[in-house]
């Protein structure tokens, strides 16, 4: 629950690139299906003798022919059958190994809850007293705006713009909009950390809610007003200046979103990176104070902060001196009260949900108990994750995790060395950096230590408060520093993996590594098309468009030869084009720039897990299971990690903000550039599932 520290995507996207989103989603296609197959399956058993290991062969559906549209053949019937519930917004692979995680954190969680006797400021006392209060709806009801109201007097209390600055310098504060603020990596001299500055300051998922004129972006406009007015009234306003207070922060809000850069320009890490030094910063933007920031944030000898947009920053302060203060202490107040519905009277979380259901479609609300166990994860996750991982991750698991990372690694560099337009040079550059890929596996090897965060049964936003002060506190003590490269930024229960440029790191937390993407029960094939295809994928960030910007240090330079770099980008734009045609719903198109570094990733990663599985005794001896070759078994191993249904309102919001594709393309996209998959399940020029001669993408 860090707020004052956590970055926007400006800052993150160059350092840490994700499996998923946790949005990523399947939608009908219109392609129809054709008659043909070239393959049947029996009846029978998986390749262990128990039906649903590995490969459920009742989730395919024989009546789409697998060149015409393999996501729909490998998964369609799963897709009827698997209608999302009322509680989600997205129903898939991820969901369902989410669910099975969340039941284990559960009973840890109840567990600890139950225990009063635990010892004060153990792991076990923190994270049973954080989740009891979370689940006290009668005690938060009861509470109302108690723990509250000495923060919204604080805001009330501002009198002028230096209130405001000494407001927002304060680590303390929470929510505190207007642009991000923290401590990280240098992304150009990465054994040390620095400050960082980045646009921010928006509720609505991205600037273009703000400024679309279509009918569905001004219909979320509206429910955000009523939204705004909702709250506005529960604090105490009447609803004439409810409304008024909703048009002064939705009126500031806009004018940051105008200013916002889009998110396809954050991902051109250079022009997103901009060292200035501390005096100069100031100068140009006397409004902000920044020496004061710097000076309560502990911060006071830096001499540079890294811009990610400085003409950010500039309308910012602008705004500090024309926007009236009494609009920006209620933009204040807005940005305190929406971060922590979760812990206010239910009339607070309702109205949240509500508009919820407006940006996603969602139909219910998810019940308490996920509800608080998320909240615990983001606030106490590696002392609870330790718990996790003894209950649901065995050494055994994350030695043949490890195996497998050693086994993509060897067949990645081969094909760098088999790739014919990169020359000798870059090549050695690229082998240096896959060599030096950290691997992390499971949890940490070292927990983080929340002995300074202090938590109790009285108050669930009290808790959350403290979190975020302890988050804060956390990230802003890393500057000067030693770069803490055990450091986590998953939890051990999350279902997703990411690459870390800066650490050049592929990390894989616990909650992934269990089927359907990983199955010590399964055949290599089902292992290496899913938990391999992931590695792969992680692996391949390193090598994207914007990860191949990094070194083998992780120091954002440029370490190809003009030729190479012009070469690698035809490349990419090869993908980029394919992707800008895929239609997940009429007239909403993927966009193929925004999500151009996870579709290099699918692609890369699932050419690389196929070459490691070659290697396997499985794929040598080419026996058959269930009427499906080793090869097919790859290929639909890897389909069945993407199913997912979603609702219109989800996948929507997701082409606009989510850098990864929904999880159709996600499947077909890579497939259709594969002559493996094409010899595997014979498809034939002409066959929708296959791209010919120039529009063919071939990269490693």
């Amino acid at each position: 629950m860090i707020q004052r520290s956590n970055f926007t995507i400006a800052a993150m996207t160059a350092a840490v690139l994700s499996f998923t989103a946790g949005s990523a989603v399947a939608q009908k296609s219109t392609s129809k299906p054709a008659a043909k197959s070239t393959t049947t399956a029996s009846a029978g058993k998986s390749s262990t003798g128990q039906t649903g290991v590995g490969i459920d062969l009742a989730n395919i559906d024989k009546s789409v022919a697998p060149c015409d549209d393999f996501f729909r053949y490998a998964e369609g019937s799963w897709l009827k059958n698997n209608p999302i519930p009322p509680s989600e917004t997205r129903w898939g692979s991820f969901n369902e190994l989410a669910n099975r995680n969340q039941a284990v954190a559960r009973r840890i969680l109840e567990k600890a809850a139950a225990d009063r006797g635990a010892k004060a400021g153990s792991n076990e006392q923190k994270v049973g007293d954080f989740y009891a209060a979370a689940m006290d709806s009668a005690a938060i009801e009861k509470a109302g705006l108690k723990y509250l109201q000495p923060r919204l007097e604080q805001i009330n209390a501002i009198k002028d713009l230096a209130g405001l600055q000494r407001y927002i310098a304060d680590p303390k504060s929470f929510g505190t909009g207007w642009y991000g603020f923290g401590v990280r990596q240098d992304s150009k001299n990465s054994t040390q950390y620095a400050v960082y500055m980045s646009q921010g300051g928006l509720t609505l998922p991205d600037r273009d809610y703000y400024l679309n004129d279509d009918a569905r972006s001004k219909g979320i406009r509206t429910a955000y007003q009523n939204y705004q007015v909702t709250l506005f009234k529960l604090l105490g306003d009447d609803q004439a200046t409810a409304e008024k207070n909703a048009a002064a922060v939705t009126r500031i809000e806009t004018r940051l979103a105008k200013i916002s850069r889009t998110r396809v320009a954050l991902r051109d890490r250079e022009s997103n990176y901009n060292k200035i030094p501390v005096a100069q910063l100031t100068a140009d933007n006397p409004n902000l104070n920044i020496p004061l920031v710097l000076k309560e944030s502990g911060l006071g000898t830096a001499k540079e902060i890294i811009v990610g947009q400085p003409e950010f920053l500039k309308e910012v302060n602008t705004m500090f001196k024309e926007e009236p203060v009494a609009d920006q202490k209620q933009y204040l107040r807005w940005h305190l009260v929406s971060g922590v519905t979760s812990a206010l009277p239910k009339a607070y979380s309702d109205a949240s949900f509500k508009f919820t259901q407006v940006l996603t479609g969602a139909k219910q609300q998810q019940p308490r108990w996920k509800r608080s166990l998320q909240a615990t994860d983001r606030a106490l996750g590696e002392a609870f994750g330790q718990l996790y991982v003894d209950e649901a991750f065995s050494p055994a698991a994350k030695a043949r995790a490890k195996e497998m990372v050693e086994n993509l690694r060897k067949a990645y560099a081969e094909r760098i060395q088999a790739t014919e337009w990169m020359s000798a040079a870059t090549k050695t550059e690229a082998l240096k950096k896959l060599n030096a890929f950290a691997v992390k596996i499971g949890y940490p090897d070292k927990w983080k230590d929340y002995s300074a965060l202090k938590v109790s049964r009285e108050s669930a936003l009290n808790n959350l408060f403290a979190a975020s002060e302890w988050g804060t506190k956390d990230n802003l003590s890393k500057f000067g520093k030693p770069i803490d490269r055990g450091e986590w930024g998953m939890t051990p229960p999350t279902v997703n993996a990411y690459y870390n440029s800066s650490m050049n790191e592929i990390v894989f937390p616990a909650g992934i590594l269990q089927p359907p993407f990983y199955d010590p029960k399964a055949d290599d094939a089902v292992n290496y098309g899913g938990i391999g295809a992931v590695i792969g994928h992680e692996m391949t960030h390193g090598f994207d468009d914007q990860g191949r910007k990094s070194d083998a240090t992780g120091n954002l330079r440029d370490w190809w030869t003009k030729e190479d770099g012009e070469k690698f980008m035809a490349k990419a734009a090869v993908v980029g084009k394919q992707f800008d045609a895929f239609t997940p719903l009429d007239s909403v198109h993927v966009n193929g720039n925004l999500t151009m570094g996870e579709n290099l990733a699918d692609l890369g990663g699932l050419t690389i897990a196929y070459q490691a599985f070659q290697k396997t005794a499985q794929a040598k001896a080419h026996k058959s299971i269930d009427g499906f070759t080793p090869e097919q078994r790859f290929f639909l191993a890897y389909a069945q990690i993407w199913r997912a249904n979603s609702r219109p309102e989800a996948l929507r919001q997701q082409v606009m903000t989510d850098p990864h594709s929904p999880g159709e393309f996600r499947t077909n996209g890579p497939l259709q550039n594969m002559p493996e998959f094409h010899q595997a399940f014979g498809c034939k020029d002409g066959d929708k599932m296959v791209r010919s001669g120039d529009l063919r993408a071939k990269i490693w």
